[in-house]
């Protein structure tokens, strides 16, 4: 299962909250004040009809705006829905011709609580246009209708701005709300991916550490040894020299920014094992996939061990898919018996003269990650 971005999260819970509050706003705004305007004007209206209609209209447009926002439908019914708000302003200025600006005629200041669902998921500028053809509607009411004294016109501007104020406003406030929380959102992830990295850089560091003290420890002890008389032409000790060279090698390929890790890590062992004379073949089948450096380490821990302890010929072989890595050297070795590190297994054999060492990890053994944590 993929694992949604915080910011996406926090973002949709910000932006599902402010559509579904714009929602109720809407609803309770018709229910509770356009219809007590209704009702409580019903004897002025000419044209009671007409009254009538222009709320089922407010209330069917309304309806299919605020399903279409919340369950993501199509946005390019936002127009037909503005032009059927825009047709309840037509239908109450027929009801009462003579209240144009009075509580009778309410369209004015509710159908843009409409269009803010209407539009909530366009750019700012249709529900500005939409407020436009709001007004020019009531202004062309207003003189087709000679409704022009200045208590009039004063009333009217009162309601427009009022209406428009609010609506406008939580449209802009709510959408800069969200990208407010989507900023927020990645900044808090940003900071926690830096955390995060700086904490498995260290840990890696660490790690390093701890294996460079061991590599040193057995160094020296190698190195005691010699100096205390040691053979340095007796195979066993050739053989621990030629082991802990090519572990020193791995450690700083382990650091190189490349694409293939595992290969490179296995060419540096590769290399130390070909300074000896030895005749080293490497060949891969598959794509080898990002694996961690823990995992790559107990990869290559048994195949450099017999690539350490090869006569003359060595042969490696990789043969990686995304569920599967396999790592096999032919050495003309003597008989080995390396530890089966954590995380693969570990087959080896012996045939006279012939050193089968195969260390191989699947995913039933520990996951690979699909992408990143490549390099240590």
């Amino acid at each position: 299962m993929v694992k949604a971005d915080p910011s996406v999260l926090v973002a949709e819970r910000y932006a599902r909250g402010a559509t579904v509050a714009a929602v109720v706003i809407a609803g309770f705004w018709h229910l509770g004040y356009d219809l007590v305007a209704t009702v409580t004007n019903w004897g002025v209206y000419s044209r009671a009809w007409a009254a009538a209609a222009g709320w089922v209209l407010y209330l069917g447009v309304g309806g299919v705006a605020s399903v279409l926002l919340l369950r993501g439908g199509s946005r390019a019914y936002a127009w037909v829905l503005g032009l059927g708000a825009l047709g309840v302003d037509v239908l109450l200025l027929v009801a009462a011709p003579g209240a144009v600006v009075l509580p009778a005629n309410w369209a004015w200041g509710s159908v843009g609580w409409v269009a803010v669902i209407a539009f909530w998921r366009h750019r700012a500028a249709h529900l500005v246009a939409f407020v436009v053809a709001d007004t020019a509607i009531l202004v062309a009411g207003m003189v087709v209708l000679d409704v022009g004294s200045s208590e009039q016109v004063s009333r009217a501007i009162m309601v427009l701005l009022g209406a428009f104020t609010l609506q406008l406003g939580y449209s802009l406030g709510a959408h800069g709300l969200h990208a407010a929380a989507q900023w927020a959102a990645r900044s808090s992830a940003a900071r926690t991916a830096a955390t995060a990295n700086r904490a498995a850089a260290e840990a890696v560091a660490a790690d390093r550490a701890v294996r460079y003290q061991e590599l040193h420890r057995v160094t020296a002890t190698l190195l005691a040894e010699l100096a205390a008389g040691a053979d340095p032409s007796d195979p066993a000790i050739r053989r621990r020299a030629a082991v802990g060279a090519a572990r020193l090698r791995r450690l700083m390929a382990e650091t190189d920014d490349v694409p293939d890790s595992l290969l490179h890590e296995l060419r540096a062992g590769a290399d130390v094992a070909e300074r000896r004379g030895v005749q080293v073949s490497l060949s891969v089948v598959g794509t080898v996939p990002e694996l961690p450096v823990d995992l790559r380490r107990a990869l290559t821990e048994a195949p450099i061990v017999g690539l350490s302890a090869a006569r003359s010929l060595a042969r490696v072989t990789v043969v990686a898919s995304t569920q599967e890595v396999t790592v096999a050297v032919v050495a003309d070795a003597p008989d080995l018996h390396p530890t089966t590190p954590t995380g693969v297994t570990l087959d080896h054999d012996h045939d006279g003269t012939e050193l089968w060492l195969q260390t191989k990890w699947t995913n039933n053994n520990q996951p690979a990650p699909a992408t990143g944590g490549g390099h240590g």
